[in-house]
């Protein structure tokens, strides 16, 4: 019997943010893989199937054994909030696979993006030119990412932070303002969403000199605007650039 690997984006956590096609596809699978937070988010769609959860740095672990499970014949999901393949599963997934070269069935089932989520909850943060930034550099050298900040800042993106701060990383939230106050206004407009679509959801729009006054931590978003974007009430915008070209 063939297996069959789906590597499923079950979105922001809330039952009406997750596809049809990622239901139906956890609903066909034998085993349902992935860190313990987010199958207790999906608990009620997965029901009594096998279920394997961990810790969220047992990545490695999860991938292993969702490859195993797929070569002994059985359909197994592996999830991921979000989307699967944007800080996902999907991405150690697909380069153990690659690296050993297995012949096995793949499908990657998207999902809802936190930054999609996010922008949703504060306006138009996100509606020109954008890029996202892990601050987690557990896999990725602070150098790396410190470099990739000050370019984004220089070339006048709005800014996702990913991961901003955990208990054991405080400073690198820290040193990302200090870098982008050197090309952007201390007043720049800057969204913060915690558990967006989940419960406890937070979202506020205030400004990059103050935005350190908050709460932050891991499942916090953080989106700094560009140049142009600005606060109307409790929105943030970030203009298409429609107001230059024509009479708004």
């Amino acid at each position: 019997m063939a297996g069959k690997l789906y590597l499923i984006g079950i979105g922001p956590g809330s039952l009406d943010n997750i596809t049809i096609r990622a239901m139906n596809k956890l609903k066909e699978s034998d085993i349902i893989i992935g860190y313990s937070k987010y199958i207790e988010l999906i608990r009620e769609i997965i029901g009594y199937k096998e279920i394997f959860g961990s810790s969220v740095v047992d990545e490695i672990a999860r991938a292993e054994m969702a490859i195993k499970y797929t070569i002994q014949g059985k359909k197994v999901s592996v999830i991921s909030s979000g989307d699967s393949g944007i800080y996902g599963m999907a991405g150690i997934v697909l380069e153990m696979v690659s690296h050993h070269n297995y012949d096995i069935d793949i499908e990657i089932v998207p999902g809802i993006t936190s930054l999609s989520s996010s922008s949703s909850l504060i306006g138009t943060p996100l509606m020109n030119d954008f890029c996202s930034i892990s601050l987690s550099d557990r896999l990725t050298p602070w150098e790396m990412i410190e470099k990739r900040i000050k370019s984004a800042a220089e070339s006048d993106f709005a800014i996702v932070f990913y991961n901003p701060k955990s208990q054991q990383r405080t400073e690198g939230i820290k040193k990302a303002r200090e870098i982008i106050m050197e090309y952007r206004n201390k007043n720049t407009p800057v969204g913060i969403i915690k558990n967006a679509y989940r419960e406890n959801q937070e979202s506020f729009v205030t400004n990059l000199e103050k935005f350190l006054d908050f709460d932050i931590d891991m499942f916090t978003t953080i989106i700094v605007g560009n140049s142009r974007s600005y606060q109307y009430k409790n929105y943030m915008i970030t203009p298409r650039n429609y107001d230059l070209r024509y009479n708004l």
